[in-house]
């Protein structure tokens, strides 16, 4: 089956079909200055702006949300439309891809996701989103991957590369520091510059860097009180000048505040349209002399040149469509990679054995009971009841801008009736957001029905999740708990029912500390997408071996997280405060007890690692990106009866380091899929980059030398096996300077000793040597305390710096 969009691609300005293609230079060369400020805004919400007259030909082109969907209005291109959009796939929200840890699969989304864009005459798809998760609270966490980096970046940069294997370009966002919804437009993230280094820029760096994103999207926010829109230290030095970005950059819809100042800064497109106004304030700008046209003809030409690179895909699938009628895409085939996604990106929380039922005498009444097996997998629907709204009515993707208007819908009730070929008990139990509860809306009543139909059942599916009230773009999650009606129900049927699944519907992590003891198994669905129900039932029933990972850590309470305090800021600030312990890194360096750690995710075989070893192939540097350094090997075997999928994870930590590092941060990781019994080696080669922070004051990549230590695991906190390393790196000696502390200077190699044999050589009193040492040189000399006067650290410098 295939599906064939009606709508027509956006009107080639002044030419036909197949013969829309143009020389960017010569274009350029004959626009005019009102003509080439144009084309640095939008047309209408959606639309890029033409320029047709005689002798120039520039059509305009779509661009379109979102990150798992295509969302297309169908009607007027002048408002969100969020109800209207043409039928597309939708896939996993990122918050399930995040959780595969598998780089080949998001690529095939992303393939999809592109073949379904240029079958819809869109240029650029308007996502994926990479922001990490800083706190569970962010009412778009749906949207991203992941708590940390490496993560976001190599999941994106595969969404990225499928994307525009289609001839359609992506839109890499939200470019940076943009880690909340509340006061998103305005708020300003106030973060030191080695932490945007190490953590927020990182994912984006390398996505850049590995596919070339057809344009990047900044963010709303301020960055330490600069707006993304404006700062040229963003979009100019680091993403074009430090990473080689070669494409354009978009604002998000409406997060320009200074147009001049924006285009200086390296923004070349604002959307949505401005009615003209921002092009006339451009064109002023070059008129007074404040603003260069070299500089504006520098952001048209990276326009041209997106509209240019997008005319071949969309123009030949126009050409499909109107011959053989090729052109579309596979809805069927497209339905059933959404629904692997959504099983890949399932985690299995808990699995715990339950209790079997054992007839001792004749009579149900005389039963003792024995260790059984694990809860999961289920060996039928047979004796199987259904508790839950959620069920029935799936909470499938995030709301706001990436809502898509789904080409079908599969919910998990109806999927488990389908696979058992029967009927299967179920009971509400709780509404959604006045969704339609059958046999009334009484919550008592709702309730009650549930306790009924679980009492008779042997095993109960309890589904329970947020409803999209609770999360959605433009706003925070109050916390992180699921609606107090849920809890209620789950009460209610532990009551009466030991053998019960909980199964969650959320786009980020929700509080389980208080109830996941009333149920033997846990299952994190997050959103799944349109195939989300059949792909659970899938899991649920072991059709498919759970493989997914927690690519966020799920706290015991949000008063642990790492952002608490510091989120969402006040009077216009938020404070960027736990720095570098992002996510796993916090909980991992105060051992803090979590309820399920970073990288968690259980499977129905087993899994064992051996030889876990290390060897340093050559000395390391910061500035090595390409070449491996450290090559890390390990065995895992798979050591029960199944076939599955295991997430080797590999973390770098660096004891010996002169300035605060994590415990330990993921650096590597692979997915390898094996028969019971069969063994695999697999080899990870760590760059100098891997091994590296940013230095606050070189401001450049650095790797000190001095032991390394490898670890690999199945989770930041379930270590298989480590292996140290000495490397040799970099000489990150600091310049000594007048304001630099004696013990600093104590330390430096080169007159170091001579500065101790100073200092001890009686020119210090002894009494006085505890207190020296963080004193500045030039106080000291002043003083006349170490031996030398200003003439003589003159001197010193000198020599040191020489």
């Amino acid at each position: 089956m295939t599906i064939e969009e009606t709508a027509e691609a956006p009107a080639a300005a002044g030419s036909g079909a197949g013969s829309r293609a143009f020389d960017v230079e010569h274009v350029l060369a004959a626009l005019t200055l009102e003509e080439k400020a144009s084309l640095l805004s939008g047309l209408d919400f959606w639309t890029t702006q033409p320029v047709a007259r005689d002798g120039v030909a520039v059509p305009g082109v779509m661009v379109t949300d979102g990150p798992h969907g295509l969302r297309k209005q169908a009607e007027s291109p002048d408002h969100l439309g969020l109800g209207t959009s043409v039928p597309a796939t939708c896939f996993p929200p990122a918050a399930t891809l995040g959780s595969t840890w598998d780089p080949a699969l998001l690529r095939r989304v992303g393939e999809a996701l592109g073949r379904e864009t240029r079958a819809n005459d869109v240029a650029v798809l308007l996502g994926p989103g990479i922001n990490i998760k800083r706190s569970p609270l962010n009412g778009r966490n749906f949207e991203y991957l992941s708590e940390d980096p490496v993560i976001s970046g190599e999941l994106g940069a595969a969404l990225v590369a499928g994307v525009q294997s289609q001839g359609v370009g992506t839109s890499l966002k939200h470019f940076a520091a943009n880690n909340q919804e509340a006061d998103r437009m305005r708020v300003s993230a106030d973060v030191d510059e080695r932490t945007l280094r190490e953590i927020y820029l990182p994912g984006f760096e390398r996505v850049v860097k590995r596919a070339q994103p057809w344009t990047v999207m900044c963010s709303y926010n301020r960055i330490n009180d600069v707006y993304a829109s404006q700062n040229h230290w963003l979009l100019t030095e680091v993403l074009r000048d430090e990473w080689g970005f070669e494409g354009l950059v978009v604002s998000d819809w409406g997060a320009v505040r200074d147009r001049v100042a924006a285009v200086a800064a390296g923004l070349d497109l604002e959307m949505p349209a401005s009615g003209g106004r921002t092009d006339a304030e451009v064109v002023a700008a070059v008129r007074a002399g404040t603003l260069d046209e070299a500089v504006v003809d520098v952001a048209a030409r990276r326009v041209l040149r997106m509209v240019a690179g997008s005319l071949p895909a969309l123009d030949a699938a126009a050409a499909a469509r109107a011959g053989s009628g090729a052109e579309g895409f596979d809805v069927d085939a497209h339905h059933a990679l959404a629904r692997e996604a959504a099983a890949a990106g399932t985690v299995l929380l808990k699995n715990e054995p339950v209790a079997e039922p054992v007839e001792t005498s004749p009579g149900l009444d005389n039963l003792d009971r024995r260790e059984g097996a694990p809860l999961l997998p289920l060996a039928s629907a047979e004796g199987v009841a259904v508790v839950g709204e959620l069920a029935r009515t799936p909470r499938y993707q995030g709301a706001g801008s990436s809502q898509v208007n789904p080409t079908r819908l599969d919910d998990a009730l109806s999927a488990l009736r389908a696979a058992a070929g029967t009927d299967v008990p179920f009971a509400a139990g709780y509404t959604v957001d006045g969704a339609d509860a059958g046999s009334g809306t009484d919550a008592a009543a709702l309730l009650a029905d549930a306790v009924e139909v679980a009492r008779a059942a042997e095993t109960v599916l309890v589904f329970l999740g947020l409803p999209a009230s609770y999360e959605s773009e433009g706003f925070d999650r109050a916390h992180m708990d699921l609606p107090a009606e849920q809890v209620a129900l789950l009460e209610a049927v532990a009551s009466v029912s030991p053998r019960i699944v909980v199964v969650l519907a959320n786009g980020s992590a929700v509080s389980v500390a208080s109830w996941q003891h009333l149920a033997p198994a846990v299952v994190e669905g997050w959103l799944g997408g349109q195939a989300g129900g059949s792909a659970i039932i899938d899991v649920l029933l072991g059709a498919v071996n759970p493989a997914g990972r927690l690519a966020e850590t799920i706290p015991l309470r949000l008063q642990d997280n790492p952002s608490y305090g510091n989120f969402p800021g006040e009077l216009g600030h938020v404070r960027y405060g736990e720095g570098l312990l992002v996510g796993y890194r916090w909980y991992d360096a105060r051992q803090a007890d979590v309820a399920y750690p970073f990288g968690h995710g259980l499977s129905y075989t087993t899994f064992a690692y051996d030889g876990v070893a290390a060897e340093v192939l050559r000395p390391a540097s910061g500035a090595d990106e390409d070449t491996a350094a450290v090559r890390v090997r390990v065995t895992v075997t798979n050591t029960g009866d199944r076939r599955g999928a295991e997430v080797v994870q590999v973390y770098v930590g660096d004891p010996e380091a002169q300035v605060q590092r994590p415990e330990r941060e993921l650096k590597a990781f692979g997915k390898v899929d094996l028969a019971p019994g069969e063994s695999r080696e697999l080899t990870f080669d760590l760059t100098g980059r891997d091994l590296a922070y940013w230095h606050p004051v070189l401001r450049r990549w650095v790797v000190e030398g001095g032991e390394f230590v490898i670890s690999v695991g199945a989770s930041s906190r379930d270590l298989r096996g480590a292996a140290g390393v000495v490397v040799d790196g970099e000489d990150v000696r600091m310049p000594l300077e007048p304001l630099s502390t004696v013990a600093e200077a104590m330390a430096h190699p080169v007159v170091g000793p001579r500065v101790q044999a100073l200092v001890h050589g009686g020119a210090v009193a002894e009494d006085m040597l505890g207190m020296i040492g963080d004193m500045p040189l030039t106080v000291v000399a002043d003083f006349g305390m170490g031996g030398f006067d200003r003439d003589g650290l003159a001197a010193l410098l000198a020599e040191a710096n020489g």
